[in-house]
């Protein structure tokens, strides 16, 4: 199994409850493992009944395991901050302010929730020598696609922007007046330095991608889910990652036998649709269902966790990165 796993999937399915208890059993064979979440209503804090933040921090009575939370809004502000910081020491003082106003937009734009997450999400990968696992809890179907799809778009971006750079500097050093000597600044350009480094982090950033993430969708089985579901198939297939299985959440229990009321008659009817829903995936998807998980009765926690854990057929033992 690759060292970085990635479980998305429609709101509400239940991928915190699924990552949280990958990361658990990964955690129990062994596996130093980290668990990543971006969900802003903290839900690893509730699985775990402990708090969180953006450092790792260790799981209580859970050998080998620790958690992260990132809150969107606080990434996005201090990417923004960061790229804020960069620019000032770069251009003159009459822009300074011109650079704020226009950060000051972005901050609400689309896209900038995607950057700042990718930056982070990339930056753990990069940073992650001390654990054998990262498993990622990620945001709805939507986000993520759109998360994953940012190497290839932006390694192209910055291509053009160094061609553009590079061509400015040489027509600048050309510019020569009478027996003058062209200054040199192409070496040592800090705009062409900083460009570089983002081309080369966004190279990390699709290799470590598809050659080091497994990724994995849970779906509950409702027709809204399993179509969603379908489509992130073919999406992640676009951008060249195959998802590795799928994992059905919130199965509902079969009644006794012996009961013949209006509540005994729905649940046989709704046990029938979906089973009928899981044929059709297990005979049309091409990933395979590594996990059928029922509805539990109470909060996934403590003991009930353990046994969603159990329950996923998804091999712990991790493989080397091959980027980090």
């Amino acid at each position: 199994m690759d060292p970085f796993v990635f479980f998305g999937g429609k709101g509400g399915v239940g991928k915190t409850t699924v990552s949280c208890a990958y990361a658990l059993r990964c955690a129990r064979d062994g596996q130093r493992t980290l668990v990543v979440s971006t969900d802003p209503a903290h839900s690893v804090t509730d699985v775990f009944d402990q708090p969180f933040d953006d450092s790792p921090r260790s799981v209580d009575g859970i050998g080998g395991l620790d958690a992260v939370e990132i809150d969107p809004e606080d990434e996005v502000t201090r990417h923004l901050d960061e790229i804020r910081q960069d620019l000032s020491e770069q251009v003159s003082a009459s822009m300074v302010n011109e650079i704020n106003r226009q950060l000051e937009m972005a901050h609400g734009t689309p896209g900038a929730y995607e950057s700042a997450l990718f930056d982070r999400f990339i930056d753990v990968m990069r940073n992650a020598d001390s654990y054998d696992r990262v498993v990622f809890d990620t945001s709805p179907t939507g986000s993520t696609l759109r998360l994953l799809g940012l190497p290839d778009l932006l390694e192209g971006w910055i291509d053009r922007l160094i061609h553009k750079r590079r061509t400015s500097i040489d027509l600048f050093e050309k510019a020569a007046v009478g027996n003058a000597e062209p200054r040199r600044v192409m070496e040592g350009d800090p705009v062409l330095a900083r460009l570089q480094d983002r081309k080369e982090f966004f190279e990390f950033a699709g290799s470590a991608l598809h050659d080091d993430a497994a990724f994995f969708l849970v779906l509950t089985p409702d027709e809204l889910s399993v179509n969603e579901t379908e489509r992130a198939i073919v999406a992640l297939r676009e951008e060249n990652l195959a998802v590795r299985g799928l994992v059905a959440n919130k199965l509902t229990p079969s009644p006794d036998p012996d009961e013949t009321g209006r509540g005994g008659r729905y649940l046989r009817e709704r046990v029938e649709t979906e089973a009928a829903r899981l044929e059709t995936i297990r005979s049309e998807f091409d990933p395979p269902l590594v996990a059928e998980i029922g509805w539990r009765s109470a909060e996934i926690t403590g003991d009930l966790l353990a046994d969603v854990a159990d329950e996923l057929d998804i091999e712990t033992a991790a493989e080397q990165p091959t980027h980090v």
